[in-house]
């Protein structure tokens, strides 16, 4: 039994719904879906009705691009309970439900009858990723210098909240709280879209774009919540990295021209990351 992680499939695409499809079936192992699925609702029925017959059971976590909202469509928290909704409905676990306990093998080195949760969060992201010298008021004119304006801005709503920032930090002062509630002995997987680590993040191309990924409030929290892995996406840049003894794991798949590059032309599948049990130190 294995724990399997993809994010930024994107399925708008066709041809990452021609990749999605061709996943075979993974008997017991449990799969993490990792945000950036799609841009709509049918998006994310599509992905869950083609994955959820081939994995005993889906972990969902919502990325920026499942919360844009079209006109006439729900907007912040009420287009991401529409999805959670939808998961629900599916059976399929959400950052709005209990951390389950990973009943499989263990990661090497952990003792046996150690307590891991799996922890799907969604914490969105404060603008504090960016230089010390750019104030938070003028971080979009920073970005824009280099012609870099994230779609978020006009897509995704912070209703009803007064902006981003603030559903950010709401995120994050809830999901403080329900970490720290876990077992002192208890070791986790915490599961985000965004990067938890400024020094993870890897876009070179586009390096204004790093406002939009993610929050320094969460610097730590591989520590602090007794991580054994971090799972992120957002970036496109699928990577494994350690920090402080816990594996960082970038899981994207990205957009037909990214994956081309380092998949080829026509890959059979495209690449799950193992998670659990994974690697040792």
């Amino acid at each position: 039994m294995r724990l399997w992680a993809i994010s930024d499939i994107h399925v708008g695409h066709p041809e990452n719904r021609d990749l999605i499809q061709a996943i075979p079936n993974h008997g017991p192992d449990w799969l993490i879906l990792g945000g950036d699925l799609g841009e709509t609702l049918d998006h994310l029925d599509f992905v869950l009705d083609t994955l959820g017959p081939q994995f005993a059971k889906l972990l969902w976590i919502p990325g920026n691009h499942d919360l844009w909202s079209r006109p006439g469509d729900p907007q912040g928290e009420d287009k991401y309970h529409q999805l959670v909704e939808a998961c629900r409905l599916r059976g399929v676990l959400t950052p709005e439900d209990p951390y389950p306990l990973w009943p499989g093998p263990l990661p090497p080195g952990l003792e046996p009858g150690t307590s891991l949760y799996l922890a799907p969060l969604f914490l969105l992201y404060d603008y504090g990723f960016r230089p010390a010298e750019v104030s938070l008021e003028g971080v979009l004119d920073w970005t824009m210098e280099e012609h870099i304006l994230c779609a978020d801005e006009r897509l995704l709503h912070p209703h009803p909240h007064l902006s981003r920032v603030d559903w950010c930090h709401a995120r994050v002062a809830e999901t403080e709280v329900r970490l720290s509630a876990l077992p002192a002995e208890a070791r986790t997987v915490l599961i985000n879209h965004w990067p938890m680590r400024q020094d993870l993040l890897f876009i070179r191309r586009v390096p204004r774009f790093s406002p939009w990924c993610g929050t320094p409030l969460t610097e730590d929290w591989h520590r602090r919540f007794r991580a054994v892995a971090v799972v992120t996406g957002h970036q496109h840049v699928p990577r494994t990295d350690w920090r402080d003894g816990t594996r960082f794991e970038e899981v994207s798949l990205g957009y037909p021209r990214e994956w081309r590059r380092w998949l080829g032309e026509s890959p059979p599948t495209p690449p799950l990351r193992e998670i659990l049990p994974g690697p040792a130190v």
